[in-house]
């Protein structure tokens, strides 16, 4: 496969795992958090969409959400899946959340999919759903 230049571009055993360590570097530094480094590990102008098409185009963003919707957040990383494609690797990150609800109410077990899109080192697109709103809703008795 040929880019825009008409240089051959490659997928390679190295770069998709090169792809998912930036990955895995961005997690783990946003769930400090600090979201000034996870920003070294985006592209300049990324869209950042979370569940209900809530859309962000800077770690700092998220961070500000996720401070009103949870006391405190982390991830259970339990499966890194990464397909390599044409100068692309998606990774997908499957596992749980735990932490606190506002009130300070302890919670695990929330699962969640991030879906990543890796190119020429950065995340280029980053998109995330939970079940946050599923648990929420069970707790006010709504299971319908």
């Amino acid at each position: 496969m040929t880019d825009e230049t008409g240089s051959t571009r490659v997928s390679t055993p190295d770069k998709t795992a090169h792809d998912v360590a930036i990955v895995v570097a961005y997690l783990e530094a946003s769930m400090v958090p600090d979201p000034e480094l996870a920003a070294t590990y985006m592209a300049p102008g990324i869209e950042i969409v979370f569940t209900g098409a809530r859309s962000f185009r800077h770690p700092r963003e998220v961070t500000a959400f996720n401070a009103g919707r949870y006391a405190w957040v982390k991830k259970r990383m339990e499966r890194l899946d990464a397909v390599p494609g044409d100068g692309t690797t998606t990774v997908y990150s499957l596992g749980t959340l735990y932490g606190a609800w506002p009130d300070g109410t302890q919670f695990a077990g929330n699962r969640y999919v991030d879906r990543f899109t890796v190119r020429d080192g950065l995340i280029v697109t980053m998109e995330v759903w939970n079940d946050s709103a599923e648990r929420i809703l069970s707790q006010r008795g709504i299971t319908a």
